[in-house]
């Protein structure tokens, strides 16, 4: 059997063919002579679907993740953001590619469902929740060890700079620094990496917000970085996107809808209504 091309794909989440210009230099001389492809996005287009759809090849009504959370019947609540990749109801890349292949090696930094899955090293956001409240910002790691590594080395993961409001390049840059060092350590035939950046400067400020400037440019560095290091070690590159972000003027507020038609059930807490999913 013919070995493999080392590869890896790189998730710039929120990239469109719109955004690369004269504020993407790297981007824009690189794809010059690359193969572009358009793809249409699934619906839902959000991370987790997205992302399965890549990795199994199938749709979310076969994979099982229909969106970045759902309701849980059983449990009558909606859970966001579940990790395990047991949720996950078909076979990913990495699988089928061990069934043709059993010396077939892949890490995944960062794309999401990573936590229990057959992928030989995997990094992905894990925060700890201590006794008195506090969540403090961590990584999962396999193997165990790899976690403390690369926490030595970077400083801890940057949670915080990953999701919420002070979200910044500090997490994109964490995950690529990261993903190169384990590139060096293991050399995996297959790496996946998810910068994700791009999508919360787009979700923060919009398209065409004079903020986003600073924002294309500083994933437009740290893109740069990693091509740049991975391809002098003849390691092919692929960059794809879960989805484009554009502006909106006619939105529409579903669950406003829902609730004139008497399919909504809220309560009162601390003066706030919030929903109740069990009784809808």
């Amino acid at each position: 059997m013919p070995k493999l091309n080392k590869t890896v794909i790189i998730n710039l989440v929120g990239l469109s063919k719109r955004i690369i210009g004269s504020k993407t230099p790297f981007l824009n001389q690189w794809m010059d002579d690359k193969n572009l492809s358009y793809i249409d996005p699934i619906l839902p287009s959000v991370t987790c679907s997205a992302q399965t759809t890549y990795l199994t090849g199938k749709w979310p009504s076969e994979h099982g993740i229909v969106a970045n959370g759902w309701f849980f019947k059983e449990e009558q609540e909606i859970k966001l953001w579940r990790q395990s990749n047991k949720l996950v109801q078909a076979p990913s890349i990495w699988e089928n590619a061990k069934a043709i292949d059993q010396n077939f090696t892949c890490a995944n930094m960062f794309w999401w469902y990573n936590m229990y899955s057959r992928v030989d090293y995997s990094v992905t956001p894990r925060p700890q929740y201590r006794a008195n409240g506090l969540k403090v910002p961590d990584c999962y790691s396999f193997p165990p060890n790899l976690r403390d590594q690369l926490q030595q080395e970077l400083g801890k993961f940057p949670l915080f700079n990953f999701w919420g409001p002070k979200t910044s390049i500090k997490s994109s840059e964490w995950i690529a620094k990261a993903s190169l060092k384990v590139h060096n350590w293991n050399d995996p035939d297959l790496m996946l990496i998810y910068l994700p950046h791009l999508d919360y400067g787009l979700q923060k400020y919009g398209p065409g917000a004079p903020e986003m400037t600073a924002e294309y440019e500083s994933i437009d560095k740290v893109t740069c970085d990693l091509i740049d290091f991975l391809e002098k070690r003849g390691i092919e590159v692929l960059v794809l996107s879960e989805y484009g972000i554009s502006r909106v003027s006619r939105p529409v507020h579903l669950n406003r809808i829902f609730r004139k038609r008497g399919w909504l059930q809220v309560k009162d807490e601390l003066g706030l209504e919030t929903l109740d999913c069990g009784g809808c």
